[in-house]
């Protein structure tokens, strides 16, 4: 080899590097905090902490022992379209114009991020605009539809509420975004806190709440309420909360899950905290392998009627694909059951903003690209 050629090779290797470098500059700060101190302190008076780790009211198998290898015979052999087939509709939403007093009004961005306007009240549930809801920018799920508004296009948020802190809900890009374009309280589970902290968000503008515990904006009440699942962002789980969460205002009402498995806790909140108007409901990322802690749609539905709500708009389906059944097989079998169960259910396009007191019709829309 010539000195040139080395040279040129060296220079190969050496941009490589540099690329590589470059494109995990975030991974570090992408991992968040480990709470530690008087946040530390109170997790561990918390009712839901055992041992070092939070836990579930039900346990709950976050990946039992035979999960990976079926998983991996269902990757290998399955005939599932786990994308679909064209692009998926996004509609551009109308967000800046004077709210309702008495309105309710949602706007599903994609996944599980939500624009909730109650009463006059904007609240942004688990806000994701990154490409990829992975803790770097080259590798990990890539999203299928783009968003439907760019984040400096969202109106004056009043309340940014978390419900776990795993990628696909807990996005560091849209945070720090949040932080520089916003003025809104993050409401988080226990823990969480510590994330938005290394993060650069104020202390003065996180919530930290436990389970059952509410803080007041605005006239709405926002509730931390239980939920069956796990988190963490590194190779440790069940370091901080997992939620889901109530709205409620002088008359309207929003159930909101977060990630969950089915449990008789939903039946609990409804007696505590139902009826409500709406409920957004996770219905995708399922697989007989992790049944504890993501609801299959039929799942969905159940937890909709124990919650005593009215409307039910999916979640969690559609963005990203993180399982392995057919990319709109969620919404087609809850469709299905909503019918037998007399459910009355909206399934937006990203981007659409629903009326709660006046439904469209259910409109078939994925069939067509499926």
């Amino acid at each position: 080899m010539g000195k040139t050629t080395r040279v040129l090779a060296l220079a190969a290797v050496a941009a490589a590097a540099g690329g590589v470098a470059w494109a995990l500059r975030d991974l570090p700060a992408q991992l968040g905090a480990i709470p530690a101190g008087a946040r530390a302190e109170r997790m561990r008076r918390s009712a839901q902490y055992d041992e070092g780790r939070f836990r579930n009211t039900v346990p709950a198998d976050v990946l039992p022992p035979h999960a990976m290898r079926s998983a991996f015979v269902e990757l290998l052999t399955g005939q599932q379209r786990r994308k679909p087939m064209g692009a998926i509709p996004v509609t551009r939403p109308e967000l800046g114009g004077r709210l309702e007093p008495d309105g309710l009004h949602v706007t599903w961005l994609g996944h599980s991020t939500a624009l909730v306007e109650i009463e006059g009240v904007r609240v942004l549930f688990d806000p994701v605009w990154s490409e990829r809801c992975s803790p770097t920018s080259f590798l990990g799920p890539k999203r299928m539809h783009p968003m439907p508004l760019p984040i400096e296009d969202l109106p004056r948020i009043d309340a940014i509420v978390i419900s776990h802190d795993h990628y696909d809900h807990l996005d560091l890009a849209s945070i720090r975004e949040l932080r520089r374009t916003q003025q809104a309280p993050f409401l988080v589970p226990l823990g969480v806190g510590a994330h938005l902290e290394r993060w650069g968000v104020p202390s003065e503008r996180i919530v930290e709440l436990d389970w059952d515990e509410e803080t007041t904006v605005r006239g709405v009440t926002l509730t931390a309420t239980a939920a069956r699942h796990f988190s963490g962002r590194r190779f440790s789980r069940d370091g901080t909360l997992w939620a889901s969460w109530v709205l409620r205002g002088e008359s309207r009402s929003l159930f909101y899950t977060g990630d969950s498995g089915y449990f008789e806790g939903y039946k609990q909140i409804g007696e505590l905290h139902g009826p409500f108007d709406a409920s957004l409901i996770q219905v995708g990322a399922y697989n007989d392998a992790w049944p504890d802690i993501h609801m299959k749609p039929e799942d969905g539905a159940s937890a909709h009627l124990d919650l005593r709500a009215r409307v039910l708009i999916p979640l969690h389906w559609c963005t990203f694909n993180l399982a392995l059944h057919a990319w709109s097989e969620p919404v087609e079998r809850l469709v299905e059951e909503a019918g037998a169960r007399d459910i009355e259910l909206v399934v937006p396009r990203p981007g659409d903003r629903v009326n709660i007191d006046a439904l469209p019709a259910l409109e078939p829309w994925w069939r067509a690209i499926a």
